[in-house]
């Protein structure tokens, strides 16, 4: 196999496993958000903004993810 070749499969295995983490963190964010929504709905606002606090650093390490399989098939 080209080095071409093998350095696209290392960016989309790395991309694919890096990014799979934050979802599946989202996914709990936001379902925990709306189940403390529905127990207690006069504290939304705070619970939203605290949400999206968090979905913004968890975000981040997909990000990371992505930037590492960038270095990973340009160099």
């Amino acid at each position: 196999m080209e080095i071409e070749g093998m350095k696209a499969l290392a960016m989309a295995i790395a991309v694919g496993f890096g990014v799979m983490g934050p979802g599946i963190g989202i996914g709990i964010i936001a379902g925990n958000a709306l189940q403390a929504i529905g127990r207690n709905p006069e504290a939304q606002s705070k619970i939203v903004t605290n949400m999206f606090i968090g979905i913004v650093f968890t975000e981040a390490l997909a990000i990371f993810a992505l930037v590492v399989g960038f270095i990973i098939k340009f160099t």
